[in-house]
């Protein structure tokens, strides 16, 4: 029988087995023990199952991990009647936290992944032998297309692959999206044609979901490079939906707002490697942003890289590209290369644009410190001849001291 393994945290309960017992039956056929033999026999296919109990102490309560098995027979295929069996009623009884589910191979196939992935945004680029590098519009806000523009062709004239737009420029008079979508491919067309350095730009896709699936068509019209989609506003079930069809076809970029709600209790919700790794992968996220471990939005480093594990390891669905985010400068290169591989994106807004020779300096600081770092450089080394980087350094530091 095809079943779908959900593994839980519990806090403070005094007796694991009877609650693991108690879920296995409340959230599939609600009793069992009174029931009548011939009705026991026709309910046992959608019986919930005790998987195992383990206990677990910290220092300062009693816990255990529990996992249960669900039939997939009790659910349709798709994330909203997935989530809502296993964690729905649950999540508001008690101290209770969803840490992992496993599907099997029939029901991961009902899931599309990643349309590019991480090899197909390398094949757009060109590029297969480093990170790749992120920054991001700023200040945008109550501003024109033509700052839009400029700051665009800054930050690609600094050797960036991607740039997104803040996640909160929506639809407005001065920025609209079907322009904004036209001057970007403009733009960075000029740069390529004078760098030959390929950038990509993500338009923020808004407004009601109702619209979004036309919205997107017409930016695949368009000739749109990437979309981001805040997806925990709209839901996972939207971005599979965005991700599945085929008029729009555009890499889809998650961001993570609204996600530390249910993300950020060590005793409620569902764990960050569940939510912003596995379950991103499985909708359809090309790349997947997350708090990085350094900067002043920081999650702890073993979340970022658990997050980063379950959009990168081997699965029958494409990897997605880790985009740890927040407080990211040159002078972290070392330990963003070091935690999560050349297999990322190293994305940076202050640390591009704050750099004394703007956007266009700042990113050739990044660039210059993954060069040195990919090449066995300190960046102290680097920056003697490479003034970005220098620059960069002198501002924010260094933390190659901690690479070791």
């Amino acid at each position: 029988m095809s079943e779908l393994i959900a593994t839980y945290l519990l806090h403070d309960e005094k007796n694991p087995d009877k609650k693991a017992e108690e879920i296995a039956l409340g959230l599939t056929v609600g009793s069992w023990t009174n029931l009548p033999e011939l009705e026991q026999n026709q309910l046992q296919k959608h019986k919930g199952r005790v998987v195992s109990i383990k206990g677990a102490h910290s220092e300062k309560e009693e816990q255990a991990l529990i996992s249960i098995a669900y039939p997939t027979l009790n659910f349709s295929t798709d994330l909203p009647a997935i989530l809502t069996t296993v964690f729905g009623k649950l999540s508001l009884d008690g101290k209770i936290r969803l840490l992992d589910l496993q599907f099997d191979h029939g029901l991961k196939k009902q899931f599309p992944g990643p349309r590019y992935g991480i090899e197909g945004l390398r094949r757009k680029l060109g590029v297969y032998d480093r990170p790749l590098l992120m920054s991001i519009f700023k200040g945008v806000l109550g501003k024109d297309l033509d700052f839009l523009a400029k700051q665009l062709k800054q930050q690609a004239l600094g050797g960036v692959d991607f740039v997104k737009d803040d996640e909160i420029l929506f639809e407005n008079e001065l920025t609209p999206f079907e322009k904004r979508i036209a001057e970007g491919k403009k733009v960075l067309q000029e740069v390529y044609n004078q760098t030959g350095q390929r950038t990509l730009y993500a338009v923020n896709l808004t407004g009601r979901t109702s619209k979004l699936k036309d919205q997107a068509r017409k930016a695949a019209e368009l000739g749109a490079d990437l979309l981001l989609f805040n997806v925990f506003s709209y839901g996972l079930d939207v971005l599979q939906e965005l991700r599945e069809d085929d008029e729009i076809a555009l890499p889809l970029m998650a961001h993570p707002a609204v996600s530390g709600a249910l993300t950020s209790s060590s005793h409620y919700g569902i764990s960050h490697s569940l939510l912003l790794g596995k379950l991103l992968r499985y909708a359809g996220a090309d790349l997947a942003l997350f708090p990085s471990p350094y900067g002043t939005v920081a999650l702890e480093k073993d979340k970022a890289l658990s997050i980063a594990n379950e959009l990168t390891r081997k699965d029958s669905i494409k990897q997605a590209f880790p985009v740890p985010s927040a407080g990211i400068h040159p002078g972290l290169i070392p330990l963003l290369i070091r935690d999560f591989g050349i297999d990322s994106v190293i994305n940076a807004g202050g640390g591009v644009h704050g750099h004394p020779d703007g956007a266009r300096g700042g990113g050739l600081a990044f660039r210059q410190a993954i060069e040195a770092n990919l090449k066995g450089k300190s960046l102290a080394d680097a920056a003697k001849s490479d003034i970005e980087l220098k620059k960069a350094l002198q501002l924010w530091g260094s933390a190659e001291v901690y690479t070791k």
